[in-house]
């Protein structure tokens, strides 16, 4: 079995960007209480509100509700700045607008690293990963170089390029490279997402609704690849 390498922490700041509230709670938020511990600067940008990931809310109720409990469960692991982009929740389409939202928030918040969920077209085991997962991750990729070259928006907001992104670090990948010892944030990876309760309690009786047993388990099942410690495993770009 290939042994996955310790993912780099030679950087300050993060930006975590995922297309839904949620996202990153399955799978990035123990690495990111590691990160928050450590003295790093991490925030959070969602694509979406959630408006339309559960199915018994409506989505004028649903994506307030989806916000609130995002900041909540961001401020578990440490992260205080949350912000959304307003693309609509089922149908984020991969193009211009979203590469731009994306290059300016890169822009904004000048980050090293940049974390974000998985742009591949399966989950791996056969597992077929949404579109607004895969358009995201690939916008994201894709909007780094975006950032740094002042001459594909020339009227983005700021206009100054940020060319200090060193990598792209992919949770959920079915391919990881690397991975972060969560051995002891692992209770607050679980906290975050508990915050999210009005979307567990909408999956009913999905494995996925059980944080803690979820949670575990996907640490476990990475353990083997990195010394037999619990881990988040990432697929990592160099950029």
């Amino acid at each position: 079995m290939e042994q996955l390498e310790t993912l780099p922490e030679d950087w300050t700041r993060a930006l975590a960007i995922a297309a839904h509230p949620d996202d990153l709670e399955y799978g990035a938020a123990g690495a990111i209480a590691r990160w928050t511990d450590a003295g790093k600067d991490v925030r959070y940008l969602l694509v979406t509100r959630g408006e339309a990931g559960i199915d018994g809310i409506p989505p004028h109720e649903c994506g307030p509700l989806r916000e609130a409990e995002q900041r909540a469960g961001a401020a578990e692991v440490g992260v205080s700045v949350v912000e959304f982009l307003d693309h609509r929740d089922g149908v984020i389409e991969y193009g211009l607008p979203l590469r731009r939202d994306l290059a300016a928030a890169i822009r904004r918040h000048r980050p090293e690293m940049i974390i974000t969920g998985n742009h591949r077209d399966t989950w791996g085991g056969g597992g077929w990963n949404s579109p607004d997962h895969r358009n995201v991750g690939r916008a994201v990729l894709d909007a780094v170089g975006d950032a740094g070259n002042r001459w594909i928006f020339p009227d983005l907001e700021p206009a100054e390029p940020w060319q200090g992104v060193k990598y792209v670090a992919v949770a959920g990948s079915p391919e990881p490279t690397h991975a972060v010892d969560i051995s002891a944030t692992l209770d607050r990876a679980v906290a975050s997402l508990e915050a999210h309760r009005a979307y567990l309690d909408g999956l009913g009786d999905h494995p996925m609704a059980a944080a803690r047993e979820f949670l575990e388990w996907l640490a476990d099942l990475t353990a083997p690849r990195y010394g037999d410690r619990r881990a988040a495993a990432f697929e990592l770009f160099p950029m």
